[in-house]
């Protein structure tokens, strides 16, 4: 089992959401919103304590796995990349073919994929980068 640097791990749990506040509201959360068919009473109906509480656990999982993936042996830049190969070549092309079946839209795939490169790139940066 690899040396995981725990801080860094949780630190990449949490940049989903910074991210995500940013990318699903003023960036493209009325495009987001559109494409699932979702309002803003909808949104607001949400139990948030559940969504967060899950959102951050999935991510912290997600975290570790690259961690773990890493081996401790990369860095800063190399993470970033990995972690952009991770989240563009696995996680949004499965969201694309799952999209596909669910005939959701081009937007769609480019918003959460897009999302998902994102997160992952800076996951990998944070996890190479902190020693």
């Amino acid at each position: 089992m690899a040396a995981i640097n725990w801080l860094a791990v949780i630190a990449a749990s949490l940049v989903g959401f910074a991210i995500g506040f940013v990318w699903y509201g003023p960036l493209f959360g009325k495009f987001w919103m559109a494409s699932v068919g979702m309002t803003e009473e909808d949104a607001q109906k949400g139990n948030m304590a559940k969504v967060f509480g899950f959102t951050f656990l999935f991510q912290f999982i997600m975290a570790y796995c690259l961690a773990m993936f890493f081996g401790g042996e990369v860095s800063a830049q190399e993470g970033a990349f990995y972690g952009f190969l991770t989240g563009f070549g696995w996680v949004a092309m499965a969201i694309g073919v799952n999209a596909l079946y669910e005939q959701k839209s081009w937007k769609y795939i480019f918003i959460n994929g897009g999302f998902w490169s994102v997160v992952f790139t800076l996951m990998g940066l944070i996890i190479g980068g902190w020693k």
